[in-house]
Formats: C-alpha cells, structure tokens, sequence
C-alpha cells in the first residue's frame, strides 16, 4: 500500500506518483498547505485527530505569513522512513503465523475504514463521489484491494526480496497499460525498460526450462515459491491498472474517497474468500494479534510520509528513493530469516532497479522541458 503495499507504484510514474492504495497526485485539494509539520502535534483549523496536520483536513484559513519552507531533504527523508515503515509491515506479514494473507488484508481494510469514514465526513466529499466517476472508483477498489492481497500472499510465500523487486515491475506495465487504454506514447525507450525489466524478473522466477531444477536460497520449496513469484506479478499488473484509473480519473476524486473505495469494496472480497477457502482463524498468540495491529498502523504511516515527500520534493527525486523498498527487504530478510539473497535475485533486483530508475529519470526529463 497501499502494499505495497508496497510501494513499489510510486517509482512507476515520476510525474503523477500514486500507490495501489494511495493516490499521490493529489493527495490534499487545491489550497492545502504542504509544510506545516510543526504543528502536527495538535488538531486546530482544518486539523483532526488522528493524522494532526496531515490528513483530514485543509488550512486555507491560516495566514499566509506562516508558511515555512521545508528543509533541505526533508522530502527524501520523509521517503526513505515511509519505505521502512512499509518494509517493516512487510516483515510483520511474513512473521504473522496461522493466519491467511486475505485474512490480514481484511484486518487492514478495517483499520483504514475506520480512519477514513470520520475523515470524508469531515471533509464533507459524501461517500459515493461524482456520477461519471463512480465505475472507475468501483474498479479502482476491486483492483487495489486485489493487488494488496496478492502482495500480501507473496510475502508469506516467497522471500521479502523476491516479492519486493517483483512488485517494482509495476511501472512497465503501467506504461503498457497506459498506452493501450489512455493513448499515451509508448516509445523505444519504453520498450527497452519494459524487456530489462522483464528480464530482471525472470532471474527472480527462474524457470525450470531455463534454469533446470536449481532451488539453491529458496527458503521454500519450487512450488511455493513459484506461487509467491507470480502472486507478486499479479500484484504488479493489478497495481498498474489502478494507477491508469487513477490518472484516468485525474483531479475529480478526493484522495480520501479513493482509499475509501478501496477499504469499503476490499473488506467484503476478504470476506468472501475466506468463505470459499475456509481459512478464517483468530490469531494464535497475542503477538500476532499485536503484529496485525502494527501492519495496519505501520501502513498508514508509510501512507502519510511518502505523501508528505511528494508534496514537498521533486517527484523523480522521490520515486528513485523510492527504491529503498528493496534495500530494506534485503537486511531484514538477512537479519530475521537468516535467509541470504542468492545472486540470481541481486541480478533481477539491479535490473529491475535500473529499469525502474532509468524509466522514471526519462519521464522526469520529459516533463521538465
């Protein structure tokens, strides 16, 4: 997040910026304040608890005078602890025991539901949103929902690394997915980003009819991990056609209606799917309850720094820091799991890194000149 949630959406697209859950284009309406931190720590004009400055509200009743201008990195900051704050609710998901990635994707939908319900209603943007936009908001909520759950079943069946740098591929699917439906231009450029990309993830797979039956570093067996690989393709594809909904529905959607679509439809898919796989079962031991209380706190948060970052930092600047996500995974996947990434991942993670990188850089060119 949204998944993510990973995070890996934000490094798809330099100029518009959006997660699976989490719209960052236009995170706050026109006339929002983006450097009042400060005054985070207490709920005033345009303010409300539990976000203090950042979320629900708008201050464009405070004077102009009081604007400060940020730090100097502080916008990468900001991304470099929203990437920990995601890959740490990573880690929780992989070491939640006994219940199902759909099962925690649930509980997630709950948490946020219950953020962003007083949220709209203090905003006032009602819970349906405009007419013309209600079936991409519909689709925007099957799609990240989906993706956060096929992210979540990646981690607890594939490696944090593994799932991680899969899930960065999402950007050349978006600009497939961009060209096909939005008409954008789709260049050689594209193209050349798109087959490193793929290329990156098939060291990460590696097929048997490519690679014949080494398993070496799995900490599973082939078939788990070929499940957890193409789960986290399945999240890639999902969270690109979100973000092209997203740009589709442009600046007409209030962030917070977005994610409520996402929470409101979500819940119910967990819930269905429980029912057909019969997988519903309390957490054992009240520290997973703990963990799933902290995979959903944790989330929030990455969600409110990297749309902090956003607001204050170039985008292309903050969609390669992005890619702090697959650091991250790296160290806690050595130092929790005792797990050492094999060279075929350090292999699809620079590729898929450069692709990711070498894509935004282009797009961050183009829309400069």
């Amino acid at each position: 997040m949204e998944p993510p949630e990973s995070a890996a959406e934000l490094a798809g697209d330099a100029v518009e910026l959006r997660e699976p859950e989490l719209r960052l284009a236009d995170p706050a309406p026109p006339g929002e304040e983006h450097a009042d931190v400060e005054a985070a720590d207490a709920p005033g004009p345009g303010r409300c608890w539990p976000y203090g400055a950042w979320a629900c509200g708008s201050s464009r009743g405070e004077p102009e005078a009081k604007k400060k201008a940020p730090c100097p990195g502080l916008g990468l900051f900001y991304t470099v602890l929203s990437a920990f704050l995601f890959s740490v609710a990573s880690l929780f998901v992989k070491k939640v025991q006994g219940v199902h990635a759909v099962e925690i994707s649930a509980f997630r939908c709950v948490f946020q539901m219950l953020v962003i319900i007083p949220c709209l209603i203090y905003r006032k943007t009602g819970f349906i949103g405009p007419k013309g936009q209600r079936l991409f908001l519909l689709l925007r909520g099957v799609f990240g929902s989906s993706a956060m759950i096929l992210m979540y079943y990646a981690f607890q069946t594939t490696s944090l690394a593994d799932a991680t740098v899969i899930a960065f591929s999402c950007p050349v699917f978006t600009s497939i997915f961009a060209w096909i439906f939005l008409k954008e231009k789709y260049s050689l450029w594209d193209a050349f980003f798109t087959l490193f990309a793929f290329v990156g993830v098939i060291l990460i797979v590696r097929p048997p009819f490519l690679f014949g039956s080494d398993t070496s570093g799995m900490s599973k067996s082939y078939s788990e991990h070929i499940k957890g690989t193409f789960a986290a393709i399945g999240h890639a594809v999902l969270a690109a056609m979100t973000l092209v909904i997203l740009r589709k529905m442009g600046k007409s959607v209030d962030y917070f209606l977005s994610i409520w679509y996402y929470v409101i439809l979500g819940l119910p898919e967990c819930i269905i799917i429980l029912f057909v796989i019969g997988e519903w079962s309390l957490p054992y031991c009240g520290l997973d309850r703990l963990f799933l209380i902290l995979i959903g706190l944790l989330g929030l948060g990455g969600q409110i720094f990297i749309t902090k970052a956003v607001q204050i930092e170039k985008a292309g600047l903050v969609a390669i820091m992005k890619t702090m996500d697959i650091v991250f995974a790296f160290i806690f996947q050595i130092a929790f799991f005792d797990n050492m990434p094999t060279w075929w991942t350090v292999g699809g993670a620079v590729c898929v890194v450069a692709s990711t990188t070498g894509a935004t850089i282009r797009r961050w060119l183009q829309s400069s000149k």
